[in-house]
């Protein structure tokens, strides 16, 4: 048995699950989806599970089929809480956890910067920001700017795409960087709070901005004190070139999907490539991504997902992996994934609270059992725990005037 301690685990939480029929499951809580309890029990699970972090899903859009319209299905759900809004209220329900919503680089930057930092003060230092920077349906980088969606065929050698993705990513990476800049305008030492010497705050410790970008201008300095962390983490997907060069840019972790076992080398040197291109201040920790359904044979698993399946009228898709098995295959897939060069893992369930009990009460057992996971939270913040260097102070972008 091994001693490594050094496996780390995320769920992404989206809906009812990541199969489009899991709010049709038998365990499934469909009335409770746009409630603070379910939120809450989903990650209190987690939280006896011992993961690192949750993300919360979100999208520019409305889920649909369609890409960039709704559709008329009435038997998937549709609609979803602010992701934002629904983390404040898990991190309240729980006290290791972190707590990751997607958020979208179109949102305002002060309203990101203060929303992010409020979460990290409320939840102890254990916030994280997944970003979105481009959309599948979005009419175009941001709302102030809207552009035509690139015609077919939207492939990547389509020019059109090219121009689209370089947009998109851009104003990602220039909302990341205001954000950052925002949180910094508070000194770590700025808040003071001493009743007797009548001193709540040292003014010259705060300090405003006057930032005018390509698509936002901020005058800070933000509302909100310099979160606990100095900076939460950011996430992003990792997909594509571009995307690659958006996470080596502006991200602390990334999230890459490999359709398998041989696509992940090529895959991680890609990312490693780009991120030699950029001045970073710590390496870029790497998580892959799969889709999971998991129960105690391969049979049932099966049988499970083609129950589900059969609910849809389709089969179940996903640009990351999906796994469907037992939680002792998955963690000899994890462990032969890992030896490759990732940090961790982020594990969509296939429908909730289902898979996620099967991460937490089959896989993570399993994986303790093989001297990979660890059995208790350590202490600290989210950065900490993950292994990413304390946030340094932003440095003023070139695009910035």
């Amino acid at each position: 048995m091994t001693t490594d301690q050094s496996l780390h685990l995320a769920v992404a939480l989206n809906d009812a699950g990541w199969h489009p029929a899991a709010w049709r499951a038998p365990d499934a809580r469909p009335a409770d989806l746009f409630t603070a309890a379910y939120w809450q029990d989903l990650a209190r699970e987690a939280e006896r599970g011992l993961l690192d972090f949750v993300t919360i899903e979100d999208s520019s859009e409305i889920q649909s089929v369609q890409a960039g319209q709704p559709d008329d299905r009435h038997d998937q759900v549709r609609g979803r809480l602010d992701p934002l809004l629904a983390a404040t209220t898990m991190a309240l329900a729980t006290s290791s956890l972190g707590i990751v919503p997607s958020v979208t680089t179109r949102t305002d930057p002060y309203r990101l910067a203060t929303g992010l930092a409020t979460l990290d003060h409320l939840s102890g230092g254990r916030a994280g920001w997944r970003t979105i920077a481009v959309h599948r349906g979005a009419a175009g980088p941001l709302p102030a700017h809207r552009e035509p969606r690139p015609s077919p065929p939207r492939t990547l050698d389509n020019p059109e795409v090219v121009a689209y993705l370089r947009r998109g990513f851009a104003a990602g990476s220039q909302t990341v960087d205001l954000v950052r800049q925002l949180w910094d305008t508070w000194g770590d030492d700025a808040l003071v709070r001493q009743p007797d010497a009548g001193w709540f705050v040292d003014p010259a410790k705060v300090r405003a901005l006057d930032i005018t970008g390509d698509w936002f201008s901020v005058d800070g300095p933000a509302t909100t004190p310099r979160p606990p962390q100095g900076h939460p983490v950011v996430i992003t997907l990792s997909h594509t070139r571009y995307s690659h060069e958006f996470a080596a840019r502006s991200a602390d972790l990334a999230i890459v999907t490999p359709p398998g076992l041989d696509g992940l080398p090529q895959i991680l040197a890609d990312l490693r490539e780009q991120e030699a291109t950029v001045p970073r201040p710590a390496p870029l920790r790497v998580y892959a991504d799969l889709l999971v359904l998991l129960e105690d044979t391969q049979a049932a698993a099966d049988e499970r997902r083609a129950r589900l399946d059969e609910l849809n009228g389709t089969p179940l898709t996903s640009d990351a992996l999906i796994f469907t098995g037992t939680p002792g295959d998955l963690a000899d897939l994890l462990h032969s994934w890992r030896s490759l060069g990732v940090t961790g893992f982020r594990l969509r369930p296939a429908a909730l609270p289902h898979d996620l009990l099967a991460i937490t009460q089959g896989l993570v057992p399993e994986l303790r059992d093989r001297g990979v996971l660890r059995s208790r939270y350590g202490s600290g913040s989210l950065r900490e725990r993950l292994g990413i260097a304390a946030a340094a102070p932003a440095r003023l972008a070139a695009w910035a005037s």
